[in-house]
């Protein structure tokens, strides 16, 4: 199921059960006042009773009736009440039909407005998978010119590498050539941030699962990273698991993963600090763990920093897509990734992945 599929799930789960608790809702409160009439009617009807029944023994306690007179009163008083029943019943027919149909007009009136609310939803729905759809459509056209012309930029900084001269001013242009190089790199993980989460919205985010060595991941993302972190002077480390440990997983998907990982924690990780990533089996799968010695996450945002567009910190460099994007890979996997941290300690990232 792709994320808006879930998400839509979930948004009519949630208007179901808000329409079951307005339904609960209507229906408890038209009982309490159908109650609370019904009570008033039935002492309204004591009160009249009372007063009928006290009138008529005043009225037997005066002047002796004689026997004629006697059986005239007791038909007379049969009469009305019968003819106080009889009214009694239809006031209850009529109530009864009157809240029959109060409750059938609730019932299409909330239906009425369901309908309605329904259509918008579907048009808006639908209105969005035009817009996505326009925006997918827009942002492969453009992705393709960018890859072209960030392609010619890379090339042109790898010939002015390459044909600058000896000489202090010939180092100088190859510093600005790997400068525009590492330019061209960021550009390229930014539009390739930007497919992956189009494919995620679009549930077509697949991995490939093949055998894998697993101490050779790391030893290609030590080798990817080592030139930036030492630019830096960071100490990168890698722990590699002990023996020849292999599993089934995509390799190119992995090492994503891991790259945003450790890119992350260079990034918030001062001089002379350390980043180290460990790999070890567990009974769920194979652990891997990217750990640094940097500023630390708040507690609060520990779940929070594989949201989409979250940056936890002020750093604005990149979109905050990379831990999501890895979140969605590392699910897509079958496995689960989390954060631990300490501010001013250090944070660790760790994810499991079913071997």
């Amino acid at each position: 199921m792709t994320g808006k599929a879930k998400v839509r799930e979930s948004t009519d789960e949630s208007l179901r059960v808000e329409r079951d608790h307005a339904d609960t809702a209507v229906d408890s409160r038209l009982e309490k006042v159908e109650g609370k009439t019904d009570e008033a009617v039935r002492v309204s009807r004591e009160v009249d009773d009372s007063a009928t029944q006290t009138a008529r023994d005043e009225a037997d306690s005066g002047a002796p009736r004689t026997e004629r007179e006697a059986g005239e009163v007791g038909a007379a008083r049969d009469r009305a009440d019968v003819e106080v029943e009889r009214q009694r019943l239809a006031a209850d027919s009529a109530t009864t039909t009157e809240r029959q149909e109060r409750k059938r007009f609730m019932v299409a009136f909330l239906a009425l407005e369901r309908d309605r609310t329904d259509g918008d939803l579907v048009e808006e729905r639908t209105l969005a998978d035009t817009l996505i759809a326009s925006r997918d459509e827009f942002l492969a056209t453009v992705s393709h010119d960018l890859r072209t012309l960030m392609g010619g930029l890379s090339l042109t900084a790898d010939l002015i590498a390459q044909a600058a001269p000896a000489g202090d001013a010939g180092a100088q242009l190859r510093k600005l050539a790997g400068g525009t190089s590492r330019y061209v790199a960021r550009m390229n993980r930014l539009v390739n941030d930007l497919q992956d989460i189009a494919s995620i919205e679009a549930g077509k985010l697949k991995v490939v699962l093949g055998h894998v060595a697993v101490a050779k991941l790391l030893q290609d993302t030590v080798q990817a990273f080592e030139p930036v972190a030492s630019s830096r002077k960071i100490a990168l480390r890698a722990d590699p698991p002990p023996g020849q440990l292999h599993a089934r997983l995509d390799d190119e998907r992995t090492l994503q993963v891991l790259a945003n990982l450790v890119s992350n924690a260079i990034k918030f990780t001062p001089e002379g600090g350390t980043v180290l990533i460990a790999v070890s089996s567990s009974p769920q799968g194979v652990h891997f763990t990217v750990k640094d010695s940097g500023v630390g996450i708040p507690v609060g945002q520990l779940e929070r920093v594989f949201d989409r567009y979250r940056q936890v910190s002020k750093d604005r460099r990149g979109l905050g897509l990379g831990l999501h994007i890895s979140k969605c890979i590392v699910e897509a996997h079958g496995g689960r990734i989390w954060a631990e941290s300490e501010l001013g300690v250090g944070s660790a990232i760790h994810f499991v992945l079913p071997a």
